[in-house]
């Protein structure tokens, strides 16, 4: 399947995390900017993602086709099993402290808006430059953690908080992930953004709805449903559906969004008019040294 393809309209029959990657806004801009920093990659190479929660396996699905042999680990357990489904392979449960596996095990990995969930994230960063090998490559993304930033301020005042993401932490800046590796033997070597104040807005309207609305009935009455916070460690909040249940429970809504979603993705493009160099997502790529 080829990058093109990704961005035209959902198949039919296609699976439904598919189908729902292709209306996702910043989903595509984040694969976008790991093609970038990940091509090419060699058939032998071993490589790992590393999500936590906010995954239904349709990254994983298109990370694998730019080649390499991947395995996958989540810091929450709650779609593992679809997940596996539709990706034909385990995926692993992970915590922050031990990441199951070996030392210097992999050539590339890719984290994926995990630092922002957990406690102290220089432990989930030791535990990733441990199953790095000398000279390879590790990239992480994670939300801008600039609290000053207008979208940043906007979300508090209508009470998408950080709280209502299920962060710790708003994100983390450039700087602050830079530091983590240089912390753990990682060199940065580069650093992108991604998401510019359009495209957070829109994607605002959308978690808005989901949070605020479709999951406050607790009495489940017509589709909205209760709030399913997941009581893990990180206190991870669901802000779009994660499993197929969960889809199910919006499919009226869903399907209302897949008909406007042409106009959303045409708004999202007033982006190249924001003169600011950096987005709202932050992705910076290092390498172990040696």
């Amino acid at each position: 399947m080829t990058v093109h393809s990704r961005d035209q309209v959902s198949r039919a029959g296609e699976p439904w995390q598919l189908a729902m990657f292709r209306k996702g806004l910043k989903k595509r801009l984040r694969l976008k900017a790991l093609e970038k920093l990940l091509k090419p990659v060699a058939p032998h190479e071993r490589c790992l993602l590393l999500t936590c929660g906010d995954n239904n396996g349709a990254m994983n699905y298109f990370l694998r086709e730019l080649g390499g042999q991947w395995s996958w680990a989540d810091l929450e357990d709650h779609s593992i099993a679809e997940m596996s489904a539709l990706l034909g392979d385990p995926v692993v449960h992970a915590t922050e402290h031990a990441i199951p596996f070996a030392d210097s095990e992999f050539d590339r990995i890719v984290v994926i808006d995990v630092h922002e969930h957990v406690d102290d994230p220089r432990i989930v960063n030791a535990e990733l430059a441990r199953i790095l090998k000398p000279g390879a490559q590790m990239i992480v993304t994670t939300p801008n953690g600039d609290e000053k930033k207008l979208a940043v301020r906007i979300k508090n005042l209508v009470g998408m908080s950080k709280e209502a993401y299920g962060h710790k932490r708003i994100g983390l800046t450039a700087d602050e992930i830079e530091a983590l590796m240089r912390g753990n033997g990682i060199r940065p070597r580069n650093t992108m953004w991604f998401s510019r104040f359009f495209t957070e807005m829109l994607e605002l309207t959308i978690n808005f709805m989901y949070v605020k609305v479709l999951r406050k009935d607790d009495h489940g009455q017509g589709e909205q449903t209760q709030a399913h916070d997941h009581g893990d460690d990180h206190g991870h909040a669901e802000i779009a559906p994660a499993t197929a249940e969960q889809l199910r429970k919006v499919k009226t809504s869903y399907r209302i969004y897949s008909l406007i979603f042409p106009v959303y993705w045409v708004l999202s493009q007033l982006d190249h008019l924001v003169p600011f160099k950096e987005g709202y997502c932050v992705v910076v790529e290092g390498t172990r040294e040696a």
